[in-house]
């Protein structure tokens, strides 16, 4: 089964630089983080503040959601935490 995705909320974690976001495996939540680099590769024009990292994420949302239900199957679903890299897309 395909993650789940229905919590549209995310949020910027200054102290790693990275973007917080939840998918569910059915009632399981799963935490997933998108490095800085990652956003970069997918929106190279992106600025340098918490607004336009978020816009970032938002633009590519589909990508992304795309990446982290793969990288979860990938994994055999043995975390409930994934950080998504630039070398993931």
């Amino acid at each position: 089964m395909k993650l789940s995705f229905p919590n549209p909320s995310h949020s910027f974690e200054a102290s790693k630089n990275r973007v917080l976001f939840w998918g569910y495996d059915n009632t399981i939540e799963i935490s997933f983080f998108v490095e800085l680099d990652a956003l970069k590769r997918l929106c190279p024009v992106m600025g340098s503040v918490e607004m336009e990292f978020l816009q970032a994420f938002d633009s590519a949302r589909t990508r992304i959601y795309e990446v982290a239900d793969k990288i979860y199957e990938n994994g055999a679903k043995r975390s409930f935490a994934y950080v998504l890299a630039a070398k993931d897309f």
